[in-house]
């Protein structure tokens, strides 16, 4: 697994036994700061998401479920929790590393 930002990662999925494929997945319901932004704080704050998904997820097996198609093709939106369970969408919300998104309009970071 590959964390790409705050709320992307790309996956091994297994979608069957014996079968896998690499998959970008973009995690429900959030919308991290931008690692490309041209706002210092934001770039910052993108890191820190980063950082905290790598930690949340990196090297382990999480679980996508709920899964959809995204309007970038290639990419699927699904629920991510950690194999104990723990939502990650809602622990990036709790410690303040991404706001709520319905995928809408993005809210600018920087103003």
């Amino acid at each position: 697994m590959r964390v790409i930002d705050g709320d992307t990662f790309v996956a091994e999925a297994r979608i069957w036994p014996g079968q896998t494929i690499t998959v970008s997945v973009r995690i429900r319901g959030v919308d991290a700061p931008e690692l490309r932004s041209r706002c210092a704080i934001e770039k910052a704050a993108a890191d820190e998401a980063r950082l905290a998904l790598e930690e949340m997820i990196g090297g382990s097996t999480v679980r996508i479920r709920n899964i959809s198609g995204d309007k970038y093709f290639g990419r699927v939106v699904a629920d991510v929790s950690t194999t104990q369970e723990v939502p990650v969408g809602e622990s990036l919300l709790v410690r303040t590393l991404a706001s709520s998104y319905d995928g809408g309009e993005r809210v600018a970071y920087c103003g």
